[in-house]
């Protein structure tokens, strides 16, 4: 059932551990921003650490390789152990969060996350390196994401074990917002479509937005930066690319977007605009709208390992991507009878 209940008053429950390391964060993304509307390369260099590929698999059995889309474009791909036998498994398209500015495949907690998703679903995780803004604005991201996926979709240069099975796009926060206008363009072609937590905006303020202002990650300073950084010059975030749910209400045909999941936290600022988005598709004709909500979740709570719901929502979308990779076997034999 889902709920859009307001947190209690009080802050969030977190591990020691994820507070301390989420305000250190929230403090270098603060500091890296300019208010000239440029970014400290440098700076976020020195505190974002990042982690090179591994052909030897980890513990969950999960290796990972690097591969050249096109001259800006990389993709990392997380090989389960699965995928040794053979088997024809899901791909699962994914785009990491940051605000569109931060972070990329190599940062280290979104390595974490794709092998513990490649080894829970399984599947093979591509997460798409996208060129980031200020430097490279709106539609940039879509169009490497758009690039990535037809990658994907075409057997990802013969790295893959055996043809996808079905194909998956995902991501979160900013993430989520790219792997929605991914999956826009290219409708027909995704079996599904997970969103962690999507980055939606709007220029009037959500009851959550004023709510949880104070809520890690939801200082309305810095979300307003991040949307110029991002979008074209002069447009406000009732651009298209931001309020997401009114480019949808606006009309176009939703009836063949791809069943889609979507997580939503308690504590994050951006749920009301979540809710918001499953409701239009829902709307507009969609198939399949599901939201899955976390009462306790702060924004970004999966890449933090010992957040109780961090676990939980690899078993959601195990459960969802494998549910409709089924689904889309079974309609594209019964398609070739």
């Amino acid at each position: 059932m889902v709920s859009s209940d307001p947190p209690p008053p009080g802050k969030p429950p977190l591990p020691w551990r994820t507070r301390l390391l989420m305000g250190a964060v929230s403090i270098l993304h603060s500091a890296s921003l300019r208010p000239d509307g440029t970014a400290n390369r440098f700076l976020l260099s020195l505190f974002d650490r990042t982690v090179p590929p591994s052909l030897a698999p980890d513990v969950a059995g999960v290796s990972s390789s690097d591969h050249t889309v096109s001259e800006h474009l990389r993709v990392r791909l997380f090989f389960p152990a699965a995928a040794e036998g053979g088997s024809q498994l899901p791909v699962v398209v994914y785009f990491h969060g940051g605000g569109f500015v931060f972070h990329s495949v190599a940062t280290a907690q979104f390595d974490a996350l794709c092998r513990r998703l490649a080894s829970s679903i399984p599947a093979v995780v591509a997460s798409v390196d996208y060129r980031l803004a200020p430097e490279h604005r709106c539609p940039a991201a879509y169009d490497d994401g758009e690039a990535a996926l037809r990658w994907a979709l075409a057997g990802a240069g013969g790295a893959l074990p055996s043809h996808p099975a079905a194909v998956f796009v995902a991501g979160d926060s900013a993430g989520g917002n790219i792997a929605h206008h991914v999956a826009a363009r290219l409708q027909r072609s995704v079996a599904g479509l997970v969103l962690l937590q999507p980055f939606f905006g709007g220029e009037a303020p959500t009851a959550s937005e004023q709510r949880l202002r104070d809520a890690p990650f939801g200082a309305p300073e810095r979300l307003a930066w991040l949307w110029r950084a991002f979008l074209p010059p002069g447009a406000t975030r009732d651009h298209e690319a931001a309020n997401v749910p009114a480019a949808i209400r606006r009309g176009g045909d939703w009836r063949a977007f791809p069943p889609t999941l979507v997580c939503v936290g308690g504590w994050d600022v951006h749920q009301d605009r979540q809710r918001e988005y499953a409701d239009a598709l829902r709307a507009a004709g969609a198939e399949e709208t599901t939201v899955v909500e976390f009462p306790d979740a702060i924004h970004a709570f999966y890449v933090f390992e010992d957040h109780a719901d961090s676990t939980r929502v690899l078993g959601d979308v195990a459960e969802f991507v494998n549910r409709r990779a089924a689904e889309h076997l079974k309609n594209a034999r019964s398609a070739s009878e």
